[in-house]
């Protein structure tokens, strides 16, 4: 071979080595999509069964994955959600270190690496589950150990507060976000008939809203906690959607807010089709 020759070689490898990367990224993103969506499902519908009175798992993401086992092929389809999870945290993560160009600012990277350790940390504690670790802790019994171990520490009060606010700022810019439609910029909206455009549209602020409703929600329990310097106070997104039921509206609220989660899922899993990745 000529020393031309291996320079076409080489520089031929390159751009396939590079292609190769972006579809394996690709696939892990919509992969991870698809897991979000399974989860978001299921906290939903058993959102919806704790209104009507007739649900008895959390509704939180250690009751859907108690659903997922209790299914014939539950152990597939946790370690399915496992790969999924995995997925989302590799596809986060590059995002946040190998993405280039002027719109990948240093926020944004930041808030990639964020969303890399949170799905990293879901997937080791869905993995937990699946290989026989045991009954999981409620998110609930989370939050009000979290939140006594940081009270105990100095400015433990003020901590707590900060991450309360911190809380409810996400879930606001959530909502927000979702009510402007600015989640449809990171669509292939050119790809969808006008029909698909309205129906995902819908699922997106719809589910958007109500998710970022949540996450405000939550945050303002933990600001009660920080406030009153009690961590019973927190909640956690089971006891969180628990107390949509006492408003005067009843059980109402709650399932409006499961069928807002449900339909949440249903975005995610237009966002693994359709996402600009």
């Amino acid at each position: 071979m000529t020393s031309s020759q291996a320079r076409d070689a080489s520089g031929g490898a390159g751009p396939a080595a590079h292609a190769a990367k972006e579809e394996t990224l690709t696939a892990a993103g919509r992969a991870g999509f698809v897991a979000r969506g399974v989860v978001y499902v299921l906290i939903g519908a058993l959102a919806l069964q704790m209104a009507l009175g007739s649900g008895g798992e959390s509704a939180d993401r250690q009751g859907a994955l108690d659903q997922i086992a209790a299914q014939p092929l539950g152990k597939v389809m946790l370690w399915a959600l496992v790969a999924g999870f995995g997925c989302m945290a590799l596809w986060r993560g590059s995002r946040a270190v190998l993405s280039r160009g002027p719109e990948r600012k240093a926020v944004s990277r930041l808030l990639d690496g964020g969303r890399a350790i949170f799905y990293a940390s879901v997937c080791w504690g869905t993995a937990v589950f699946a290989a026989g670790g045991g009954q999981g802790s409620s998110g609930n019994a989370k939050s009000k150990d979290w939140t006594a171990s940081v009270l105990k520490l100095s400015y433990g009060q003020v901590l707590v507060g900060a991450g309360g606010c911190l809380l409810v700022g996400i879930g606001v810019v959530l909502a927000v976000r979702a009510a402007l439609r600015k989640f449809l910029k990171q669509l292939d909206m050119g790809a969808m008939s006008h029909r698909t455009r309205q129906i995902v549209t819908g699922l997106g602020v719809g589910g958007g809203v109500v998710r970022g409703t949540v996450f405000a929600a939550a945050g303002v329990f933990i600001l009660i906690a920080a406030v009153q310097f009690d961590a019973d106070e927190a909640k956690g997104v089971d006891a969180t959607l628990r107390s949509f039921t006492q408003t005067p509206v009843g059980p109402w609220l709650l399932v409006a807010v499961a069928i807002g989660l449900i339909l949440f899922g249903v975005f995610s899993f237009a966002s693994a089709r359709w996402r600009l990745l």
